[in-house]
């Protein structure tokens, strides 16, 4: 590598390493590194702005943008304090079966939407019921951003990286629900076992809380029920552009800040409250980090250790395909797995194409990026909004907390995903 390559990884290394000891706020550091990376002419404006594959990720910036005016929106209605109550009723107030609910309701809403505007949603009801039981609300955050990268891998709209594969790939909707959907329900499956391993058992019932909760009626939460309407209609408009991306062809960012425009102009909310919700500190801090990644991507970093992975393999279908897998899964974990993507999609391409067509590498790449993202809390996008999320109603989750939960998910998952890879493609 040379010099600036080298000056760049160092740059990098220092500034991740800021954010996961916390010595300075995340944002102050990849704003810091994003910045230092352009004065060391790592990259330079048009690359970090403009560049598709080294720049600033504007279509999951937007896509944030609308789904949290949307969000903000729906808060006024009370909607959120109704989900809360019911569910809280469902699970009649015991906090592990209210946990395995949220994270199924999680799995499924990212495989039919996208994992950051599920938890987006998701994460107001989670501090309304964990105050109503008294319950700390950071383990049910931390379990449904990664029951929602989980259950994002199911279908091609369900986590960006697998947009950009289907698109590098020429591959639709169905193929994503025919290859990676069936395990993926395995993985949901060993993933609510490992919820009660991991916090299931530190949770306390309160009978008193509970009875409580059986007596409220979640009707009486609606505060203003035409405005309830009006945001649904607009809601379920988003979320049906959303499954019909590959008819329709309007990117996801398009038609999430359509739907915000649409809902501010029909429902007449005063724009201040709209935008009162946005979590503009977590909007910078994926500009920073996208710039400091595309730094690595234009001096060449992400493509010679990708490179080194693949010319490890010798050209073998069957240890490319455990390399890929286990690479994408290691590398998500240190960046974000959409940038990632981009950058090794072109190299999984070519080698498809020098196998005859194998779309098990595609396979590899996707269920390595997606559940590594699970990983570290910088991982994916979804971890980084719920991070921000939880920062803003005080209750703060650390890198390191949300970590050492996510290695072991991320150990176990991928460790599954090994055998099936193997005996449905490669045996």
């Amino acid at each position: 590598m040379t010099m600036l390559a080298w000056v760049s990884v160092a740059v990098f290394v220092t500034a991740y390493a800021l954010i996961a000891t916390e010595r300075v706020h995340r944002v102050a550091a990849a704003l810091g590194g994003a910045g230092i990376m352009l004065v060391i002419h790592a990259t330079n404006a048009e690359a970090a702005f403009f560049s598709e594959h080294a720049g600033i990720d504007w279509n999951v910036i937007f896509l944030l943008l609308g789904m949290m005016i949307i969000v903000g929106v729906l808060k006024e209605t009370g909607v959120f304090e109704y989900l809360a109550i019911w569910a809280a009723k469902r699970a009649r107030g015991r906090p592990f079966r209210l946990m395995v609910l949220l994270v199924l309701i999680t799995a499924v809403a990212s495989a039919l939407l996208d994992n950051v505007t599920t938890v987006l949603l998701i994460a107001p009801v989670t501090f309304l019921v964990c105050e109503r039981l008294a319950l700390p609300a950071a383990p049910f955050l931390i379990a449904e951003a990664m029951a929602s990268n989980i259950g994002g891998a199911a279908t091609l709209v369900g986590d960006p990286p697998n947009i950009i594969i289907a698109s590098r790939g020429g591959l639709s909707f169905n193929d994503f629900l025919v290859h990676m959907a069936p395990l993926v329900i395995v993985l949901m499956a060993v993933f609510i076992g490992l919820c009660w391993l991991m916090f299931g058992r530190s949770f306390r019932y309160d009978p008193e809380r509970a009875a409580s909760i059986m007596a409220l009626d979640e009707r009486e939460a609606i505060a203003d029920r035409r405005l309830l309407w009006q945001s649904l209609a607009v809601l379920a408009l988003v979320m049906a552009a959303f499954v019909l991306h590959p008819v329709l062809h309007y990117s996801p960012s398009v038609v999430a800040l359509l739907g915000a425009g649409m809902l501010v102009a029909v429902t007449r909310v005063r724009t201040d409250k709209a935008l009162a919700e946005v979590e503009w500190p977590t909007l910078v801090f994926f500009a920073g980090l996208f710039v400091m990644v595309g730094a690595l991507v234009e001096t060449g970093v992400i493509g010679q250790l990708s490179n080194a992975a693949v010319s490890a393999t010798s050209g073998r279908l069957e240890l490319t395909t455990m390399v890929l897998l286990g690479a994408s899964a290691v590398l998500s974990a240190i960046v974000d797995n959409i940038p990632y993507v981009a950058t090794m999609s072109p190299i999984v391409e070519q080698l498809v194409q020098a196998s005859g067509g194998q779309d098990v590498l595609w396979w590899a790449l996707a269920f390595g990026a997606d559940l590594g993202g699970n990983a570290t809390a910088v991982g994916a996008a979804a971890n980084v909004v719920i991070l921000g999320i939880a920062a803003r109603n005080g209750t703060p989750i650390s890198f390191w907390h949300f970590t050492k939960y996510g290695l072991i998910v991320t150990a176990v998952t991928v460790a599954l995903v090994a055998p099936y890879l193997w005996l449905r493609y490669l045996l």
